[in-house]
Formats: C-alpha cells, structure tokens, sequence
C-alpha cells in the first residue's frame, strides 16, 4: 500500500491521539493557531448537534484541558442560536491555561462545579469532560458525574471521544457513557472503530477544523480504516484479453470430516475471480465434493505424497488451508509443504490450531507471502500470551511482526496487520456475520484474491471489506452459503466507481 493515500483528503487514515497533537502542533507551526483550531472545533459540535435535535435545555460538562475548551466554544455557538445552555466545569476557570482559558472567557456566565447536580433539567447533555488522550483512570468528581449521567438517560453528544475511552485502543479508562453521537476532528482515532469504543460513539461525525493534510507527510501514519480507497485502484479486474490462467489458480485442501466447510472456500475463491479452483479431496469426500461443486475441478488426494503432486503445478498459486482439514500432525505436514513451496498460503481454522504449541515450527516455515485469518480463540492457541498482553490493534500489530504473515484477526473490529507494522481496521460488518462458515468463505476470498496478483496485505482488507458488504447486501437470515452467491451485486456496484 503506497502511504500517499495519507495524503489525500476525509480519507481512511487513523490518528492516536499522540499523532493528532502532533498534527496540531504541526498546524500551529505552519499557521493556524490553537485558538483558531478550537474555535472550528467547537463551531462544528455546535452545527452538529443544531443538525440533529431541536433547541432544548442543554448542560455542556467541561473539563480542564483541550476538550473542556472545546466545550466552551460549544456553548457559545449553542446560546448564539437561541439555545438554553449551562455551562459545568471541572476546576476552577482561571486554572484553565492556553485556547481553552482564551474561550473559557468568553463565556459571560460562572461555570457551575461538575456535579451530578448539574445534570438537573437537562434535556442534552455535551460531554467536553476528557478528550482522546486520557491516560489514567477517571476518578473522583469525574467518575460522579458520568456515573449520573449514565442513570440519566438524557441524550449525549460527546465531542472527540466519550469521556473516560482511550482513544487509541477502545479500551475504557474506568467508566464512559455510551454517546448518541461523537463529535471528531481532522481523522478519526483507532479507538473508534475498536470495540467496546465503537459502540460507545454513537454515530461518528468527523468535521474539518482546518488543519491541513499537509502534516500528515510528517507524522506518516500507518495505521488505516478500511475501504475501497486503500485498494480499489490495485483490484484484479477481469481484463477484455485475459484468460483464466493469468487470474490465477487456488489450490483448496479438503477436509475428511466437515467438507462442507472446505467446498465453501472453493465456491468463494471462485465468485471472487480466481481463474481456476482445485478442491484437493480427500478420498472419503472426493466423490461428495465432486457431485456438488460444479466448476471446481475436484482432485482426490491421499497424504502428504498426494499433496506434494498437487502443488507441484505452479500455476496454482495461492493455496487456502484449515477450513474442515482437521487437527494433527497430518494438517501440520500439509501446511509446511505449501509454505515451502514459497507460494501465498492462506491459512485458516484447522490449519492455525494444529500448530497449538507449536507456534515456533509454522512461524519458522513462512518464507513467502502467507495469510494468517485466526478468531480471538485461535489466535490465544498461536500466540499465547501475546492475546492478552495488549489491545487488539497491538497485539495483531505484533503477532504479524512475529509470525512473518499478514494477520487478520477477526470480530466484529477485523484489525487486519503486515509485518512491517501497517494495519487496517475493519468498520463495516454486521452482526449477522456471526454465522457458522463465515470465516471459510473469507478465507476463499483472500485466496482468490491473491491468486489473481493482488499482494496479501490488500487481498486480506478487500476480502475483508467485500465479505462484510456481501453480508450487509443480504441482511437479515444470513447464512455462510449466501456470501459467495451476494458477492456479485457487491463487486457490480464496487465497480462503478471506477467506469
């Protein structure tokens, strides 16, 4: 992925909070100054919030930094247009220091202490309390208030993040309240798209405030949300000259318990575009698999020995394993042997849990392109402590770095991660992707997507994205089955954008 897409504007590139005052500062000494920027800031909570609900009593609960400024700026915008606002605030007015002591004077009125009792009467509430670089735990009149305010019931409009929600991760730092909407600037952070930050958002709404994408150059993000702008502009499109055997060929290890599961990668890997599909069956399901995969060529197989003829075509050039394959040392010899063949290997299921203490061998193997597609469970059995030794952003950060392959590791926040420390985080798929299967079709996207050249790290965010839009395209009463057969409507109007 070329890091040029940082530059281009509302794009999906993703901000910690460290990179975001950076990017401050950056504007600051490029021009803009902090009281301009907080100004646009709270300009644009104010226009959101007038967007969205009608003019109502409404309490802006400040706090002693950045954000409290923030909230200020707010009210003021909010009285201008006719609303009833009172104003809380944590500390003392004149302990305030920079743009927010600057904007905190120009509210004609004495703030109110943060306490529950500022709550009374309010019909909105804007929560300008803590921004997005909380490091310690809200404690004190902080935790008071938001302990009320989550009893309240009242609706929330949180400028940046929630109060109390680390930004960088989506963790809680001790306690936030649920928003109706967030109120973000510039870029969007990591822990808006990561649960349980995700959920505790609301609707996001990501306003410009003047900081010019120029400062990106600087800080070189790599860390993205994912979309078709990372990718489209590299898609393996058919070509008006093109036959099957430049689109690449997907070998697909079957399973001898749950075929099932192994035919669905072969059925994704095909709709995806792959030239040619080889189901490689084992002899108790090659005649099953055989009668019901019209267009896979279905080859039987008998052990590693039948395996390694297989792979000794080299116009089969992604090979996807784990889905029904089984545990044990079999699945284990079958993964070395792809992975020595330096081929891209997606590995998946079986493929990854055979490997259960054994992590050493298989990250030691890959030598080539390889694809690693583990759930939160299988990835604990890979990587150990390493799954509970960070957040989910981080530690898919390091178990790529470790292993050597691209992770994807999955949930309802796919953070998708190559070993040179670029990750993607995916926000588009719904909850009826938590189905039996799933993840097989995923990974017959990701091989199909490789075969046809796209290299891992982009085969993996497209496969992820396109699996989540396929699922969003059929809705409710999804079924694994259905992701291949919704997938064309998807790539149709993905299409589109490039004609």
């Amino acid at each position: 992925m070329d890091n040029s897409i940082a530059r281009r504007p509302y794009n999906l590139t993703l901000l910690t909070p460290r990179q975001m005052a950076c990017a401050d500062r950056q504007a600051a000494a490029g021009g803009v100054s902090g009281v301009d920027l907080m100004e646009a800031a709270g300009r644009a909570v104010a226009a959101a919030v007038i967007a969205r609900w009608s003019p109502r009593a409404t309490t802006v609960l400040c706090g002693p930094g950045n954000n409290g400024g923030d909230g200020f700026v707010t009210a003021r915008h909010l009285a201008a247009a006719g609303w009833a606002v009172r104003v809380a605030l944590l500390g003392e007015r004149d302990q305030l220091s920079g743009p927010a002591a600057h904007h905190a004077a120009l509210w004609p009125d004495t703030p109110a202490a943060l306490a529950p009792e500022c709550l009374d009467g309010a019909a909105l509430v804007i929560d300008a309390i803590f921004g997005a670089g909380l490091s310690r735990p809200v404690n004190g009149p902080a935790r008071a208030i938001l302990e009320a305010l989550g009893a309240a019931g009242v609706p929330v409009c949180a400028i940046d993040v929630p109060s109390g929600l680390d930004g960088a991760t989506g963790q809680l730092r001790g306690i936030a309240v649920a928003a109706d909407m967030t109120v973000t600037f510039f870029r969007k952070k990591p822990g808006h798209l990561l649960f349980p930050g995700r959920r505790l958002c609301g609707d996001l709404v990501l306003a410009d405030i003047g900081v010019p994408d120029s400062v990106l150059e600087a800080i070189d993000p790599k860390t993205f949300e994912n979309g078709p702008l990372l990718w489209l502009d590299r898609y393996p499109w058919p070509q008006a000259e093109g036959h099957k055997y430049q689109r690449g060929e997907v070998l697909v290890l079957g399973g001898p318990h749950i075929a099932g599961a192994t035919r669905m990668t072969a059925r994704a890997a095909m709709r995806i575009g792959a030239g040619l599909v080889t189901l490689a069956a084992p002899t108790a399901t090659w005649a099953i698999d055989a009668a019901a995969l019209a267009g896979v060529i279905v080859s039987e197989f008998r052990g590693a020995d039948g395996l390694s003829r297989l792979l000794a075509d080299p116009r089969r050039n992604a090979i996807a394993i784990g889905p029904g394959a089984g545990v044990g040392k079999s699945t284990r010899r079958y993964v070395l042997s792809a992975l020595a063949t330096k081929r891209s290997v997606v590995l998946d299921a079986d493929a990854i849990t055979a490997f259960e203490a054994r992590s050493k061998t298989l990250f030691d193997a890959i030598s080539g392109p390889c694809v690693l597609t583990p759930h939160a469970g299988e990835f604990a059995r890979l990587f150990g402590k390493l799954a509970k030794a960070a957040d989910k952003l981080s530690r898919t950060r390091q178990a790529a770095a470790q292993s050597g392959a691209v992770v994807v590791l999955k949930g309802p926040d796919t953070v998708i991660a190559a070993p040179d420390g670029r990750a993607i985080i995916n926000a588009n798929a719904p909850p009826q992707l938590a189905t039996g299967g799933s993840g097989d079709v995923l990974t017959g996207f990701v091989a199909g997507l490789i075969a046809q050249g796209l290299p891992a790290f982009e085969a993996a965010a497209a496969a992820v994205w396109l699996h989540g839009a396929a699922g969003s395209a059929f809705g409710l009463g999804l079924v694994a089955e259905d992701l291949a057969n919704v997938l064309p409507g998807v790539l149709q109007d993905l299409a589109r954008r490039v004609s």
